[in-house]
């Protein structure tokens, strides 16, 4: 696992606390901050695993 994969599930959880959060309190702006700091994280994640399936395939050859 790289940095971007760990920091991107972080800003994940990170966003959907928040997005609850912002439910519960009936907060629509939190709530959609939650929504994109959670979608950011995702994407990061993503950027990892690519990272790491390159890393892989190059190891392969």
């Amino acid at each position: 696992m790289n940095k971007d994969q760990v920091k991107g599930k972080v800003e994940e959880v990170k966003g959907k606390v928040k997005e609850v959060a912002g439910k519960v309190l009936d907060d629509k702006g939190m709530e959609i901050e939650g929504k994109v700091q959670k979608n950011v994280g995702k994407a990061r994640a993503g950027l990892g695993n690519l990272k790491e399936d390159v890393k892989d395939e190059l190891e392969d050859d």
